[in-house]
Formats: structure tokens, C-alpha cells, sequence
């Protein structure tokens, strides 16, 4: 194993590959699902697919899709099983880092402004990023409905010095 992060499930393409558009349908053998079910902390991942398209586009690339899964989270509360069903369409743009600059040297960004991913060695991970399509549909902090959490009750005393006055002579000890 090296020192680099492997996603926990990988299906490489090439752009040289990619020509007209290229089409794929995704889905993980059992081991790639254990890895999944790690990587992204559920309970259980019963089916997962997805389906990429990857095209030419004005600048750079396209890479669109949709993804469907039936998974289940643990409810933050309760810790019980939460059946989750996933099925998202997504789209990103990607440019290759050895295409050329476009604009100006400051390109001025705002938070409506799409940035799009950088292709890396001319590879592009279709599973890597119906992992992460994935991972960003689920609720970071599920919850079962109706479950709440109940605060404790806070001890009287707070104060650290509270643990002292168990050392304090009791009145009629004699002693000051």
C-alpha cells in the first residue's frame, strides 16, 4: 500500500479515451462496498450504482450522471439503524492541468462562480466521484424522526473547587 489515499472504489479513464463522450454504469463488487461502507461511516450499503457520462465541453470536459443507492445511517441519537434511499443527478465541469489558462492572470471568483475540478495526470476517477456524489447526499448528522436528544441535568455545583469541600471539617470536629 503507498503512502496515497486509495478511494475505496476506483474506475479510471483517460481523456485521451473520452473522444466524442463516453458513457458508463458503475457498480462496486462486495469488496469495494465494504470499503465504502468504512470510508463514508454506514451501517450498511445494500445497492449502490451509477451511471456517468463524460463529454467535450466549450472548455475542458463535462462529467454528469445520476446515482442510486439504499443504504442505511446511524441515527446520532439513538444509534439505531436509518434506512436512507439516495437517487441524485449531478454535473461537474473539469479542465487538465496541462490545458491552457484562460482570462486573466487574477481571475476574480465570487460564490456563484463554478470552479471547475482539475483532471490530474490525464486520468479521471468515474468512481471517485460517484463515491463522493454519494457521500454528499447523505445528512452528516442523522436522525431517526422523532428521536431528541435530552439534555442531563447540570450537577449543582460546577465550581472546581466544589471537590474541596469534601475535605472541610465538619462543624463540632473541634479543630479551625
Amino acid at each position: 500500500m503507498t503512502s496515497e489515499a486509495r478511494p475505496p472504489f476506483s474506475e479510471i479513464v483517460r481523456i485521451n479515451e473520452i473522444g466524442a463522450g463516453i458513457e458508463r454504469h458503475l457498480i462496486p463488487d462486495a469488496d469495494a462496498i465494504k470499503r465504502i461502507v468504512q470510508a463514508l461511516d454506514l451501517a450498511s450499503l445494500s445497492a449502490f450504482e451509477a451511471d456517468i457520462r463524460v463529454a467535450p465541453a466549450h472548455v475542458g470536459w463535462t462529467l454528469s450522471g445520476r446515482v442510486v443507492a439504499a443504504l442505511e445511517q446511524v441515527c446520532g441519537i439513538t444509534l439505531e439503524p436509518l434506512p436512507v434511499q439516495v437517487d441524485e443527478w449531478f454535473s461537474i465541469d473539469l479542465v487538465d492541468t496541462g490545458e491552457p489558462e484562460t482570462g486573466t492572470a487574477e481571475a476574480e471568483l465570487t460564490l456563484d462562480d463554478e470552479t471547475p475540478d482539475v483532471i490530474e495526470d490525464g486520468r479521471i476517477d468515474l468512481g471517485a466521484y460517484a463515491v463522493e456524489q454519494l457521500s454528499l447526499q447523505l445528512d452528516p448528522f442523522p436522525r431517526k424522526p422523532g428521536a431528541e436528544f435530552v439534555q442531563p441535568e447540570e450537577p449543582a455545583e460546577i465550581s472546581p473547587f466544589a471537590v474541596l469541600k469534601a475535605f472541610k471539617p465538619k462543624d463540632g470536629d473541634g479543630k479551625s
